[in-house]
């Protein structure tokens, strides 16, 4: 599995040039945080449900994302990305880890997420240091598995990470206090956030090994 030079940022399987390439279109390998919405994925109030992604590479005609729910191809998605803003397109491939989807831009808006993608490629590698009690971290591999009381399973997305808990996005919204897994690590759901929820974990876990307790297959 490559590395692309993001650091502790994010590890995954790449979508094929293809899908994201056109002639002269070059990608670049990023690590943003951001959150979409799939029109297929709609709430109990007929709204379209966000999630917690990562953009892990883009062009100016294609966004690839890590995410925990995927849409159909041809699914509409709007994506809201640091540091490039609101993109709108389709789901265009499914891979391991999330999808790929197509920008639709007028040729304006082009040349602007193309500004933007230099200044991100430029910047990428200027980390701003977090200096709390418990610094929080991005895993190598974001995907991890959910276990609830009833003993039900489903994947997630871990948004960041620290040795006393967890931000993730699923495809569920539990109940504020409600006891479940993080992969291995036990904690309990302390808020919610735009597109996911905190786990505060029962323990404090070791920084060496905290992510592969939480990361599982």
């Amino acid at each position: 599995m490559p590395d692309f030079g993001l650091g502790n940022a994010l590890v995954l399987e790449c979508p094929d040039d293809t899908a994201l390439e056109r002639r002269d279109e070059r990608r670049v390998y990023v690590s943003l945080a951001g959150r979409y919405s799939l029109a297929s994925s709609i709430n109990a109030r007929g709204e379209p449900r966000q999630f917690a992604c990562r953009a892990v590479n883009v062009s100016t005609q294609g966004l690839a994302l890590a995410a925990p729910v995927v849409g159909k191809v041809g699914v509409p998605v709007v994506a809201d990305i640091e540091q490039l803003g609101r993109i709108k397109g389709a789901v265009i491939r499914v891979f391991a880890r999330g999808f790929v989807m197509s920008i639709a831009a007028s040729e304006e808006e082009r040349r602007l997420l193309a500004t933007r993608i230099e200044w991100v490629e430029r910047n990428k590698h200027f980390e701003v240091p977090d200096h709390r009690a418990h610094a929080r971290f991005i895993p190598r591999r974001p995907l991890t598995l959910l276990t609830r009381a009833d003993g039900s399973v489903l994947a997630c997305f871990v948004i960041d990470l620290s040795v006393s808990g967890a931000a993730v996005s699923a495809d569920v919204v539990p109940q504020i206090g409600t006891v479940l897994a993080v992969g291995k690590v036990v904690g309990r759901v302390a808020r919610y956030l735009p597109g996911g929820f905190a786990v505060e974990f029962i323990e404090t876990q070791d920084r060496d090994t905290v992510e592969s307790l939480v990361i599982r297959s």
